[in-house]
């Protein structure tokens, strides 16, 4: 006997899932663009981590500033000041850790929303199914930007309205691509099986559908993240953000709104530019990725 067959079906299950996992970290490995992305992005967290321990939060307070206006780097300020004379490598550093909070956690709102309604969708169907792909489609052709400008006028400007207001127009692509991934493995024969042997919605929904969606859905948060930084930018760029708090798109705006352009302070605009130009291409590196490992066909393209 060997020591599979040993192995009660639930250790069974969790060796699988280890074996599966070790495959696709080895295959993950294999693609140098997805390795340097997930650097770049582990440095840019660690940095929006240690930003408490590398500069001191006073330094964000506008009546401790010691800097002059918008003054060009020196030794003292790097990346030089803003016009009140706070440092922009400070200001850049702290607006990462919003920045981030903001993007992952409206992603993950949006993909939870996603996920449940189209793995509902796809395996309840009927009228419920439906609606809901109607909602998604009326979403989705809808302008994400001028939907969201129009919701925070409405509902206020605050962190938590903004992550909902990201998480509202973001969910409908997911729910389009794991409706597809339900109805494709609800044609499999195992599913018959369980059907056969009195399972349940909800049995087959968690058991089955759901961990063969998840890959799917992982690769999909990858790419969804950086657009939900964008938006978080753009809204905060507009002066739609949370007043009260620093983020790259706020440091643009008051850069934009004091004139950084006219008084060619570059030192101004580019580190918050460049900062969400990086976190967008180390996602989008990691992402696409992660396409090439649950799709062995785009492999070689990496």
């Amino acid at each position: 006997m060997t020591a599979t067959n040993t192995l009660s079906p639930r250790a069974l299950r969790w060796a699988r899932r280890r074996q599966s996992l070790t495959r696709s970290w080895a295959a993950y490995r294999s693609q140098k663009t997805g390795m340097w992305g997930l650097v770049l992005l582990g440095a840019i967290v660690v940095l929006a981590i240690a930003a408490p321990v590398l500069v001191d939060e006073s330094a964000l307070s506008v009546t401790q500033a010691t800097g002059g206006r918008m003054a060009p780097p020196s030794a003292a300020y790097p990346l030089g000041t803003d016009e009140t004379g706070r440092s922009i490598l400070a200001l850049t550093l702290w607006g990462s850790r919003l920045s981030l909070v903001i993007g992952l956690t409206a992603t993950v709102v949006a993909i939870v929303i996603g996920t449940a309604v189209g793995i509902t969708s796809g395996h309840i169907g009927g009228w419920y199914g439906w609606i809901a792909l109607r909602l998604s489609d009326w979403f989705m052709v809808l302008p994400s930007l001028v939907v969201a400008i129009a919701l925070l006028a409405v509902l206020g400007r605050s962190m938590a309205t903004t992550i909902t207001v990201i998480a509202l127009v973001s969910w409908p692509g997911t729910t389009r691509l794991v409706r597809a991934q339900t109805l494709t493995v609800q044609s499999r024969p195992y599913l018959e099986r369980a059907k056969a042997l009195g399972a349940g919605h909800w049995h087959q929904m968690t058991k089955h559908l759901l961990p063969n969606v998840l890959p799917l859905v992982l690769a999909s948060a990858t790419l969804l993240v950086p657009s939900a930084i964008l938006m978080e930018s753009s809204l905060a760029w507009l002066g739609l953000g949370d007043p009260g708090v620093v983020s790259w798109g706020s440091i643009l705006n008051r850069a934009s709104e004091n004139g950084a352009v006219s008084a060619h302070a570059w030192w101004y605009l580019l580190p918050p530019g460049l900062a969400i130009l990086l976190v967008v291409l180390a996602f989008m590196m990691c992402g696409r990725a992660l396409e090439a490992v649950f799709n062995p066909r785009l492999r070689g393209e990496s």
